[in-house]
């Protein structure tokens, strides 16, 4: 956008960008409801410089920078990490939330299906059970003719599987679990 930023396009910026930026902040707040903030002032300040904004910059950078600054500000006053890990932030390169994060749905749905498709057959089984079918143990011990005890272990195999394999997507399971 290369023009002062009028309402409609404020509010189309926010909706389509909001959750993106959050997830951004998330990476240096590590607290939902700060980031939610951070991000809410960001756009405030968004709005009530929009006059005086360099029409050449993107607004989008401008966005991610403010976020990216006013979430430093928030540890440097907060004091919640040390002043190492605060310079090693700082010295990250600039880049734009949309670059460090993967906000791809269908690839978190693709990594997610590569990840249960690779579990051992009974492993797989369990688990596809339990979260697609929403089987409780006990009617899945029933179904696959097994122990509750071999269906919680098989469960919690599955679990640590999924959670070692879906690593990098994390903050964006939580942030669509919460939200």
């Amino acid at each position: 956008m290369n023009r002062t930023l009028d309402l409609a396009s404020f509010e189309s910026l926010f909706r389509n960008e909001f959750k993106g930026l959050v997830l951004y902040a998330l990476r240096y707040v590590k607290d939902y409801e700060t980031a939610r903030g951070i991000v809410q002032d960001a756009f405030v300040s968004l709005w009530e410089k929009r006059e005086t904004i360099d029409p050449t910059r993107s607004i989008l950078a401008y966005l991610s920078a403010s976020v990216r600054n006013k979430s430093l500000n928030h540890i440097r006053d907060t004091r919640k990490f040390s002043n190492d890990l605060l310079t090693w932030e700082q010295l990250l390169p600039d880049q734009g939330y949309e670059q460090i994060i993967p906000l791809d749905i269908m690839e978190l749905e693709t990594a997610i299906d590569r990840a249960i498709g690779i579990l051992p057959e009974k492993c797989r089984e369990v688990f596809e059970l339990s979260r697609k079918e929403h089987l409780k143990y006990q009617e899945i011990a029933d179904r696959l003719h097994i122990s509750v005890k071999t269906v919680e272990s098989q469960m919690s195999k599955a679990l640590q599987h999924m959670r070692i394999h879906l690593k990098e997507f994390l903050m964006i399971l939580l942030f669509l679990l919460s939200g």
